[in-house]
Formats: structure tokens, C-alpha cells, sequence
């Protein structure tokens, strides 16, 4: 039996979601990263993580990005 299901790094995030989402504290365009499977807020200095699929859009779950 085998799983056909992508593992947590190789989950691909739809581009015309991205294109509808907005950072929740600024209301300006999110970048994705792939490779941290989160989308980022430049203006806000923020990064929502992106569990299984799924974009968590509240900003108590953002990291704070460094300067």
C-alpha cells in the first residue's frame, strides 16, 4: 500500500487563491514561501503558516519577521 498523498513540504498552494488573499493586518499582498509553507506580509513584518493546505490567516498564529 502506498501514499499518494504530498508530504508537508511538497503541498503546492494554489495561485489564484494567492492572487484573492490579503495580509489581514494591512490589507496589502502576501508573497509565498515555499519553503517555510507560509505566505508573508512585508508590510507587516508577518508570516502565516500554511497547515496542510490550509492558509492561517490570524495574526496571534503569525511569526513576526526580523528586521
Amino acid at each position: 500500500m502506498t501514499d499518494d498523498t504530498p508530504r508537508h513540504s511538497e503541498r503546492k498552494i494554489d495561485r489564484k487563491m494567492l492572487e484573492l488573499l490579503v495580509c489581514p493586518v494591512t490589507k496589502t499582498t502576501l508573497e509565498y514561501d515555499a519553503a517555510r509553507q507560509e505566505l508573508v506580509s512585508r508590510v507587516a513584518k508577518l508570516a502565516y503558516p500554511i497547515r496542510d493546505g490550509i492558509p492561517i490567516m490570524l495574526a496571534d498564529e503569525a511569526r513576526k519577521l526580523d528586521d
